[in-house]
């Protein structure tokens, strides 16, 4: 059964954004190409959040990637340059990706946080923000 992961990262200043995007591109370019990647999704959240959404094959496909480069040298920059960030994962039947909403209520029922050196207090609260495209809309299905 396919592997659903999430993750939602925070950026907590302007100043950090154009090293993580860059990170992120390669990191994205790699997932798509990755043994076992089944499918990728971005979402650009308003407030300096980046969501992903990834399907693969098996916990060993996606665990692969995450210690190759470059995914695995953005890693270590991540604690400092967030003040907010989760994941979650699970297996479902299909490689179908969830749409933001359905990614967000599992974000916030089954995910976990993970480390950053400055939290912010959603971070410390576990309080996910519903995903916004830039401007206050809020995302559509699909």
């Amino acid at each position: 059964m396919p592997l659903i992961a999430v993750t939602r990262l925070r950026i907590r200043s302007p100043w950090y954004l154009p090293a993580f995007q860059w990170h992120a591109f390669r990191a994205a370019r790699q997932a798509r190409t990755a043994p076992g990647n089944l499918a990728i999704a971005l979402f650009n959240d308003a407030h300096r959040a980046f969501w992903t959404c990834t399907a693969w094959k098996d916990l060993d496909a996606m665990r692969s990637y995450l210690a190759a480069e470059p995914h695995r040298s953005a890693m270590r920059k991540l604690a400092r340059w967030c003040d907010e960030a989760s994941v979650v994962h699970w297996t479902q039947e299909s490689a179908a990706l969830p749409t933001w909403q359905m990614a967000h209520a599992r974000m916030q029922q089954e995910g976990r946080p993970s480390r950053v050196n400055q939290p912010s207090p959603d971070h410390v609260a576990f309080r996910i923000a519903v995903p916004r495209r830039p401007g206050g809309q809020q995302t559509k299905p699909g």
